[in-house]
C-alpha cells in the first residue's frame, strides 16, 4: 500500500509556492489516493490537473499501481481543517455540538481551535412583555463538536 505520508509531503511540495493549503489525503487499502485542496477563492480544475500530474510523476506505477483523484473540499461539506474556518468568516454556517444540538448562525470571528457563532434568537430583555430578537454569540472548540459546514443559500 502506498504510504499516506509520502503523498501528503508530495502535496506539501506543490502547494509550497502557492495560496492553495492541504484539505485531506486519503490511501485506500487498494490504492485508491484522494486528495482534497482548497483556496480562499475556489479551486481551478488546472491546479488539480497540475497537482495530479505532480503526484504521478513522482510515483512509481511500475512499483505499485494507484488509481489518484484530486479535487477540491466540497461545498457544503464538514470543515476538516482549521483553515477552512478562516476563510468562512462572515459567512453562514451550521453547527453541531456534541451533545447534538444543532445551531445556524453567522461565523463571527476564529481564535486558535475556538470560534465564534453569532446566531439570533428570541432573548428576554427586562422591562420588554415580549422577547426581542437579538444576535447571541455561541463560542466553540474544534474539538468538542461533530461538525461546521458551510450554508448553502439561492437566495
Amino acid at each position: 500500500m502506498i504510504d499516506k505520508n509520502v503523498v501528503r509531503n508530495l502535496v506539501d511540495e506543490w502547494l509550497a509556492d502557492k495560496e492553495y493549503f492541504l484539505v485531506d489525503v486519503m490511501v485506500s487499502p487498494d490504492n485508491k489516493i484522494a486528495v482534497e485542496i482548497d483556496h480562499v477563492d475556489g479551486v481551478y480544475i488546472n491546479d488539480c490537473v497540475e497537482l495530479s500530474k505532480y503526484i504521478e510523476n513522482h510515483l512509481d506505477r511500475e512499483k505499485e499501481d494507484f488509481e489518484l483523484e484530486v479535487g477540491s473540499a466540497g461545498l457544503g461539506q464538514p470543515f476538516k481543517v482549521e483553515q477552512q474556518y478562516h476563510n468562512y468568516v462572515g459567512q453562514p454556517v451550521e453547527v453541531l455540538d456534541d451533545s447534538g444540538k444543532k445551531v445556524r448562525g453567522t461565523l463571527k470571528s476564529v481564535d486558535g481551535r475556538d470560534f465564534v457563532v453569532s446566531v439570533k434568537e428570541k432573548v428576554k430583555v427586562e422591562g420588554k412583555k415580549r422577547p426581542v430578537m437579538m444576535d447571541v454569540d455561541h463560542q466553540y472548540s474544534m474539538d468538542n463538536i461533530k461538525y461546521t459546514k458551510y450554508l448553502i443559500s439561492f437566495k
